[in-house]
């Protein structure tokens, strides 16, 4: 990739994180959803990532409101852990991203070849606002970083995937977080739904959420928005503030007969983070026993 050459597009940041996290938070597709994004506005609803020469790349870029979406796509050339990623995206265009350690820090240079359809500085401007928003993330993450849960069930990812949200099944493989768990909506894109449960007084509490992605029998990614407390909605205020825009997600391959379920979450507090780390194994393994049975 010649600059003068091929008219390359140049952008660049330091990001105060070592580069072996920024690496990991790079390319780790549970990573990717949370900060691939040039605006608020915008996200990624999932992403795909087999990292190796000759493996592709995929990532959902939809507006949130609904209004229009694409996907992004393309196919390693070369890769050097923790200095060095090109590919060819679908229409040929080259992308060559360089990472440098610079003693706790990282400088990401990225080129890549211009399309023909927007001007340069347009170009130039959005692709840096993604990589804006990637510092930020990384910045943060390396602070407080995913929390991420995993279980191997001996039964096909069909079966799994739909025990996830079976009404039956939901309220058996969740009965560790509340006894009277369960949810109202749909499990579809861009459902809203709500996870309910009684405290010991009686009081109906959960969280109101929005399902962000759902690929049949792979991953579902829900985007957790405000708080049910009794017959009230709370979708703003401090009270929600900290959980607003929190992602829940969950990934499945298989193979062998066998399915890997991945769970990856963000952290919201201490507090949170103690519980979900004693309830989640809990809930994994019913979850396990159960689809190991039907």
């Amino acid at each position: 990739m010649e600059k003068e050459d091929k008219n390359i597009i140049e952008i660049e940041t330091l990001v105060d994180a070592p580069v072996e996290q920024v690496w990991d938070y790079w390319t780790l597709s549970r990573h990717m959803i949370r900060w691939n994004a040039a605006s608020p506005d915008w996200c990624t609803t999932c992403a795909e990532n087999d990292l190796r020469p000759g493996g592709n790349f995929h990532a959902r870029m939809e507006a949130r409101d609904g209004s229009f979406g694409f996907d992004f796509r393309g196919t390693y050339t070369n890769i050097i852990k923790h200095k060095l990623i090109e590919y060819k995206l679908e229409d040929g265009r080259m992308v060559k991203i360089e990472f440098e350690p610079q003693h706790d820090q990282t400088h990401i240079l990225e080129r890549f070849e211009p399309e023909q359809q927007n001007a340069l500085d347009l170009q130039k401007t959005g692709w840096q606002a993604i990589l804006d928003s990637f510092k930020r993330y990384a910045e943060k993450r390396k602070l407080s970083d995913l929390l991420v849960y995993d279980c191997e069930i001996k039964a096909d990812h069909t079966k799994v995937f739909r025990a996830l949200y079976d009404p039956e099944l939901y309220r058996q493989w969740t009965v560790s977080f509340n006894p009277s768990s369960r949810y109202e909506g749909k499990w579809e894109r861009g459902a809203t739904i709500r996870f309910l449960g009684e405290d010991h007084n009686g009081k109906t509490g959960g969280m109101i959420s929005k399902i962000r992605e759902h690929i049949p029998d792979k991953f579902i990614s829900i985007e957790h928005l405000g708080m049910v407390d009794a017959d009230r909605e709370i979708m703003h205020g401090s009270e929600v503030d900290s959980w607003k825009g929190v992602l829940e997600n969950y990934t499945l391959s298989h193979a062998d007969g066998r399915t890997l379920l991945i769970v990856d979450l963000d952290p919201v507090d201490q507090q949170s983070t103690n519980y979900f780390n004693d309830m989640w194994p809990k809930a994994l393994h019913m979850l396990k026993s159960l689809c190991e049975k039907i």
